[in-house]
């Protein structure tokens, strides 16, 4: 086997015979991975889900959660104690305004364990401007004034707007403590750039927000050069599902481009995309929907500012244009034309994933996006449901042939403003001051005394988000831009792979567009995006593999809803 910085890899050299290999697996790779699995999920901060681990409380009738001997510890609660009993949230001066207002306690500031039978949370608030101001210049001490939401009727922090101080342990994020047992995952990993879930979408597939095409109030900010940066969500242009005013297009590449360049199969497969479809509960079209079995809400399956290639005009699928065949799902069709109104380039359903993989026809790469009940985002989603669709795909892809040569990555395309104790080290600047308008910051109180913020950045004064040494990045015309201050919030990333190392934390610092530096540097020999892309500059994820032992590709399954181990592979 190669080492994690060998060199080229051509599984022709196996013990399969060339004549059996799938054109994905005959492909020369940097590493033995001939299939990677991006399963992009929604708002969850590295803390939230990852605080304690790997001790949990395993109270009576709730899965357990028994850490193997030997297992490393995180940068969380156990190795900063004191965050728990004296958070820095707790004597912030915005926050105690409005707990005082509230009428609770500054106790209840303190991070909190959030049990099984809370797990259906409130979505915090996670927008650009928010978090910087709850991130404070570092101080990691003012989210509840400028994030926090609560749920009325809660007990405790819980019903208040310090839910944002929550965390849950492994006995209800069962399935990813398990899967950090059994694999590998990053203790640094942080969003490319401050905001919600559009800029992290767009970072994981081309590692910048800049070049947007129109000014979207609240959603794009003017990046000082003649064009706009997506900060917030709005929604692509070319899509038949999204918003008739609040729209806007992206310039420059993603990594479709690069692999379509390279006549390397891939996809963009998302929940709800086919608009053929019709549910069990009879919806269809852009309103496909599904009831959750956990809170019994019914949810549209689709939401297109999650859908990231649907913003470039070269990998949109304006109408949702179906795949001629199942043999030519992540392939490039013949009307794959920038801009066509019947393009496929490359867009999908999710269930055109399964459908295809089943049939033996694995693209090289695969963006995945749950059906938004499942895709862990608190109001539409919770962890419960992810971990239901995770752990299927995970168990399916188990049981497939080309499993020995497959990694899965689980990440996040944002932290839903939930709190995390670990300060980014910003590099990249922005000083947006153009924007006069009151900031969506919901509790009333601010650092700068007032409910009017000038500027889209506030990380450490206002229009300012920078640090020592950071610089501004460029846009598609090598020109400094504002509205990508980052990195942002940590996030979750755990690696999944027969040549994930074994229970194993790494502290390497990565971002989102780390995905694309791996897709670049094991398929496409290094070449990078370019047009001020993260992607050259993104720490690499190859310290969580172990190329210089056999792969080890017995199964581990996971129960769906326990998120406990089990024998056997459950039904899907």
């Amino acid at each position: 086997m190669l080492s994690s910085c060998g060199h080229s890899h051509n599984s022709a050299d196996s013990s399969s015979t060339g004549a059996s290999l799938s054109e994905q697996d005959k492909l020369a790779t940097t590493t033995p991975i001939k299939h990677l699995v991006v399963i992009f999920g929604e708002n969850e901060s590295f803390d939230h889900y990852f605080g304690t681990y790997p001790q949990a409380k395993n109270p009576s009738g709730e899965p357990t959660f028994t850490a193997a001997s030997g297992t490393p510890q995180v940068n969380g609660y156990e190795k900063n104690a004191t965050l728990l009993t004296a958070n820095p949230n707790t004597t912030n001066a915005d926050n105690l305004a409005a707990a005082g207002k509230a009428g609770f306690s500054a106790s209840y500031m303190n991070p909190y364990r959030i049990d099984r039978t809370q797990f259906d949370t409130a979505s915090q608030n996670h927008a650009y401007t928010p978090e910087q101001l709850a991130t404070h210049g570092g101080k990691m001490d003012a989210f509840v004034t400028n994030t926090g939401k609560g749920i009325a009727g809660g007990s405790g922090s819980f019903g208040t707007i310090a839910q944002v101080m929550g965390y849950f342990d492994g006995n209800t994020v069962t399935g990813m403590w398990n899967y950090a047992q059994h694999f590998a995952m990053n203790d640094h990993a942080y969003t490319d750039s401050f905001g919600p879930s559009t800029p992290g979408a767009l970072n994981v597939i081309s590692g910048t927000t800049s070049g947007a095409d129109k000014f979207v109030a609240g959603d794009t900010i003017p990046d000082g050069q003649g064009a706009y940066t997506m900060v917030n969500d709005a929604d692509p242009s070319g899509d038949t599902c999204s918003s008739a005013t609040a729209n806007t297009t992206m310039a420059g590449k993603n990594i479709g481009d690069l692999l379509n360049a390279a006549n390397i199969t891939w996809g963009g497969f998302m929940g709800g995309f086919d608009l053929t479809a019709t549910n069990s509960n009879g919806t269809t079209s852009c309103k496909r929907s599904t009831v959750s079995p956990n809170t019994s809400r019914t949810v549209v399956d689709y939401i297109p500012h999650h859908a990231w290639f649907q913003y470039y005009a070269s990998t949109e699928n304006k109408n949702h244009t179906r795949p001629s065949s199942t043999a030519m799902i992540g392939h490039t069709e013949t009307t794959d034309t920038p801009g066509g109104a019947t393009a496929v380039n490359h867009q999908y359903d999710y269930n055109d994933f399964v459908t295809a993989v089943s049939a033996g026809n694995f693209a090289s790469v695969s963006y995945i996006k749950a059906p938004a009940f499942q895709d862990a985002h608190p109001g539409n989603s919770n962890a419960l449901d992810e971990q239901a669709f995770v752990t299927k795909v995970i168990n399916f892809l188990q049981q497939q042939p080309d499993w020995k040569n497959t990694a899965v990555i689980v990440t996040y395309d944002d932290s839903d403003g939930w709190y995390d104790h670990l300060a980014p080290t910003i590099i990249r600047s922005s000083f947006d001051a153009t924007t006069s308008a009151s900031i969506n910051v919901p509790n009333g109180t601010f650092a700068s005394g007032s409910g009017t913020i000038t500027g889209a950045d506030q990380e450490n004064g206002a229009g300012s988000c920078t640090a020592t040494g950071a610089t501004q990045p460029l846009n598609v015309n090598g020109k400094a831009v504002n509205g990508r201050c980052g990195p942002g919030s940590r996030i979750p990333f755990i690696l999944i792979s027969p040549y994930a190392k074994v229970n194993y934390v790494d502290s390497t610092p990565i971002t989102q567009s780390s995905v694309i530096r791996f897709i670049e540097d094991n398929w496409l020999g290094g070449k990078r995006l370019g047009g001020g892309s993260n992607d050259a500059t993104a720490g690499s994820i190859m310290a969580m593999f172990d190329f210089t032992q056999a792969a080890h590709t017995t199964p581990l399954f996971l129960d769906p809803t326990q998120g406990t181990v089990t024998a056997t592979a459950p039904a899907a």
